[in-house]
């Protein structure tokens, strides 16, 4: 791959060529260790994903099958190298409705990288891959998980650290589910909050091939934001098989299934390995590759920012570990901040989503006495997230546009935000407020849209 002369205005690189095909080789696993190795090849670069999922289980058919959605789902890390106009599936055993699903999964999972490259990967091809013929309770054999036992994926933010908490109200078994990259330090954001919450840790690690973390001299790979929700979500759904457990519960809101930004018509969604829609669309491939179990669901699909940073706001306990900021998860252990940086726009979108409902000092202590909201050079970043300004909303895990419009108007009316310059700005670009108690705020305190989760657990959990 080379580079190509054409320059995009977002980018101060040249954009490199694309590639010509790009592989599914072989699977290997060895049940002892618990290891899984995911070939592939991008032209003629070979590239191997590892997986430690730890010894000591039974591999069940179940437990294969599950190991090959994993599979299906970490080639996007290298297909985004050279993306290629074809991915050829070679032996893979694939089922029916998956070519689908996986082409929706490289197309709009990366979106963003797509957009950030001037690429267009709608002239997507799949081909290859062997049909699997075998039913699904060939598959599953009588394996059937405890329906009380749980296994939460955990990011040490607000999100999952709210789903733990209403699962350990309703008194459900649960198990966090968190993953490394294999011979690197774990991430303190992480392991803070989570030893906090006094429960278990189940862990996957991943080792990414070292061409694309550090490719050779000479090579121009495209570069770029990968969908690894989805990745991290089929790990997790491997250890669920493979420990007994009932279902794996997500911390996805309601706003992640909203478009970052649309361009030419075309919706662009930083978050949709956390959308509704990926996860329907996985629910779909898991039932029948899997049958019932595990369950799949994200436990805040129909809950606002909002709703969760309410609930966060009076678990105290957390406030002092929790991190969202994402210099806290730079690769390269030595470039990790171990402090909120107070100045990105994930920092700028916590602090304001937690401002109506957490008193000024509690916030400025988070922040280490460098709160967002109190620093009046960052204002076009709180009117990119409320959609007022020269910036769109960004690519990150933010709420949507009307929420944070609402945490202005909630928090600008606090007396302890009597004189903040920011807000007073924001709530002006916004024009007349009714007040806390009108229809526009209520919305995002009560369900939206549609979910997955189980009656039982949604009457006992979220309330």
């Amino acid at each position: 791959m080379i580079h190509a002369s054409v320059q995009y205005p977002w980018l101060d690189v040249s954009s490199p060529i694309r590639s010509g095909r790009f592989t599914y080789g072989t699977l290997e696993l060895d049940e002892g260790t618990g290891v899984m190795r995911c070939h592939y090849s991008l032209d003629d670069i070979e590239l191997v994903e590892t997986v430690d999922v730890g010894p000591g289980h039974e591999w069940t058919p179940a437990a294969y099958e599950a190991a090959r959605i994993v599979a299906l789902l970490a080639g996007v890390s290298y297909y985004k190298a050279g993306a290629p106009s074809v991915i050829d599936l070679g032996d893979m055993g694939v089922r029916e409705g998956e070519r689908e699903f996986i082409r929706d999964f490289y197309i709009q999972g990366l979106g963003e990288f797509a957009y950030r490259n001037g690429l267009d990967l709608t002239d997507l091809r799949i081909v290859g891959g062997v049909p699997i013929t075998r039913n699904v309770a060939q598959a599953t054999g009588d394996r059937q998980g405890d329906p009380s036992r749980l296994l939460v994926p955990f990011g040490g933010g607000v999100d999952s650290i709210v789903t733990v908490e209403c699962l350990r109200e309703a008194r459900y078994d649960m198990e966090l589910f968190v993953v490394n990259r294999r011979g690197v330090p774990r991430f303190e954001a992480i392991e803070r909050a989570a030893a906090v919450t006094g429960l278990d840790v189940r862990r996957a690690q991943r080792e990414i091939d070292p061409w694309i973390l550090s490719p050779p001299e000479g090579a121009s790979p495209f570069n770029g934001h990968v969908p690894v929700t989805g990745i991290v979500s089929a790990l997790a759904v491997l250890c669920a098989v493979l420990d007994g457990r009932s279902a794996v519960v997500m911390s996805n809101e309601w706003s992640a299934s909203k478009p970052t930004l649309v361009a030419d018509g075309v919706a662009v969604n930083h978050q949709y390995s956390k959308s509704d829609a990926f996860e329907s669309s996985l629910r779909a491939v898991l039932k029948s590759a899997l049958g019932d179990e595990p369950d799949f669901f994200s436990l805040l699909r129909a809950s606002s920012e909002l709703w969760v940073a309410r609930r966060f706001a009076q678990m105290t306990r957390y406030h002092r570990v929790f991190r969202s900021c994402n210099r806290a998860f730079h690769l390269d252990p030595a470039l990790r901040a171990d402090k909120w940086c107070g100045r990105c726009d994930k920092c700028c979108f916590i602090d304001l989503i937690l401002a109506p409902f957490m008193d000024r000092d509690a916030l400025a202590d988070i922040f280490g006495a460098a709160e967002p909201l109190e620093q009046i050079d960052l204002m076009e970043r709180f009117e990119a997230l409320i959609g007022t300004g020269k910036n769109f909303k960004p690519f990150e895990c933010v709420g949507d546009v009307d929420e944070c419009r609402v945490a202005v108007k909630l928090a600008s009316v606090r007396p302890d935000r009597t004189g903040n310059k920011i807000l007073a700005a924001l709530t002006e670009h916004l024009g007349p407020w009714r007040g806390a108690g009108s229809s526009d705020s209520a919305t995002f305190f009560r369900p939206i849209g549609t979910h997955n989760i189980p009656d039982d657990l949604a009457a006992s959990a979220l309330v």
